[in-house]
């Protein structure tokens, strides 16, 4: 009987991790969703898309993947809560002010010898 026990709470600690992981990929893929808003809207490239969520979502402390959801429906509601907009933009423009101050600096370097 007790291997019986045994076997029944392997199963359920089993299925535990099975539902964690389903949900932790859901997030990943609402994350992965919202960067690419985030790389539409904001003419930025991927690894940009994402310093932006990451920094909104610090900025409002709000959960990366609640910030997600927000930016992955947005499209179709065609709103986004005021604050959470204006730290996206915010971001935004930090960001692409940074990309524009390396590029000005990569410009101003002379090129290197093959």
């Amino acid at each position: 009987m007790a291997r019986c026990d045994d076997h029944d709470r392997e199963i359920a600690v089993l299925r535990a991790q099975a539902e964690q992981l389903k949900r932790a990929l859901g997030k990943n893929a609402v994350v992965d969703q919202a960067i690419g808003v985030v790389i539409t809207y904001g003419g930025v490239d991927a690894e940009t898309g994402r310093e932006v969520l990451e920094e909104v979502s610090r900025r409002t402390d709000t959960e990366p993947a609640q910030v997600a959801e927000h930016l992955v429906r947005w499209p179709r509601r065609t709103w986004l809560p005021a604050t959470l907009h204006q730290v996206l933009d915010a971001a935004l423009e930090r960001a692409r002010s940074a990309a524009s101050r390396a590029d000005s600096q990569d410009g101003a370097r002379p090129a290197s010898a093959p």
